[in-house]
């Protein structure tokens, strides 16, 4: 079957199972299904936490994408597989782990997926898989052009994509790939630092934000893209997954009227990168390891523009709702649910 064929629609008696339920991405995949009244299984470490998943009717199977008997086990049975398991720890001197658990766990999953018969494969991938294009909007279709500035992080992602499409175009793998933005919204336990971010900026911890912008989609939207992926995506396709680019000014400012602050003052990029360079160059001198503060940081804050979604919104019938919403429901939740410090 060529990828331009739509696949048969997989099978909604059979469980599903979610590997890296518990994190953002996966625990609203979660939601989603559930509220579907499908039958969930939710792939997870012993170690993990557990709270973005509490009172769910779920059936929870310990393993890890490190361990191949684990995956195989998990998927015995399943009609579909959601994987939303991505070490994102992009701060790391050694990048060993990264590749480790975003590229080889993945083909141990995919190669538990090809044995056990499963008949749909959702692959949360990220936007930092595409092209740059600073003269206008990015689609699927451009080849990743900027290889020689990238991270080691978005090098093992992008290794991650490419050897998933060789899976479906060799192996016959049924699998769509989700290149996923910046995520924002409710029930963000853990919580992820641009979701704490947003929450500090809502209440008057943070007042300033770097001149940059990034595009940005909604949690609920992206469990939704995943869910119809499962039923309209194109096997070997992938599909952008984000709503709108927007300014950090703008974004933030929305945060910052939602918790009653004043708007944040914006700092140059030219004055934020010398600051990280600085900082970088000390801390190296220091041999301190795994640490935030890196031009690369800043570089990326700022290095995804306009990303066309009109396929998604066309093949997986995705309308993503207005980013006002997503601001107003997550600083709301925080409220409610305020991060530990």
């Amino acid at each position: 079957m060529s990828s331009t064929e739509a696949s048969p629609q997989p099978t909604t008696e059979q469980p599903v199972l979610v590997a890296g339920g518990s994190a953002f991405v996966g625990s609203h995949t979660v939601r989603a299904l559930v509220a579907q009244g499908r039958q969930v299984r939710v792939l997870l470490r012993p170690t993990s936490k557990t709270a973005a998943l509490e009172g769910l009717p779920v059936d929870i199977v310990h393993g890890d994408v490190t361990d191949p008997d684990s995956l195989q086990r998990a998927m015995t049975g399943c009609a579909s597989v959601f994987y939303s398991v991505v070490d994102p720890r992009f701060w790391l001197t050694d990048p060993t782990p990264l590749y480790r658990n975003n590229v080889d766990g993945l083909v141990h999953a995919m190669d538990a997926v090809l044995a056990a018969g499963v008949e749909r494969f959702i692959f949360t991938s990220t936007m930092g898989t595409l092209a740059v294009n600073p003269a206008g909007p990015v689609t699927e279709d451009m080849p990743f052009n900027w290889r020689d500035q990238a991270t080691d992080y978005i090098l093992a992602r992008l290794q991650a994509e490419e050897t998933f499409l060789r899976y479906c175009r060799d192996k016959g793998l049924p699998g769509v790939a989700l290149c996923v933005a910046n995520t924002y919204g409710p029930e963000d336990y853990q919580p992820t630092p641009h979701g704490k971010m947003l929450w500090d900026v809502a209440r008057g911890k943070v007042r300033f934000a770097i001149d940059a912008g990034a595009p940005m989609v909604d949690i609920r939207d992206v469990a939704i893209a995943a869910l119809q992926a499962e039923k309209y995506g194109r096997p070997g396709e992938r599909y952008i997954i984000a709503n709108e680019f927007i300014s950090n000014r703008e974004f933030y400012n929305m945060a910052a009227a939602e918790g009653g602050q004043k708007p944040v003052k914006v700092i140059p990029r030219s004055v934020a990168w010398g600051i990280a360079w600085v900082a970088d160059g000390v801390l190296k001198l220091l041999r301190k390891k795994d640490y935030l503060l890196k031009p690369e940081a800043v570089f990326l804050s700022n290095v995804f523009q306009q990303l066309d979604n009109s396929k998604a919104r066309r093949e997986l019938h995705w309308e993503p709702r207005p980013v006002a919403d997503t601001v107003r429901d997550a600083v709301a939740w925080y409220r409610a649910n305020p991060p530990a410090e």
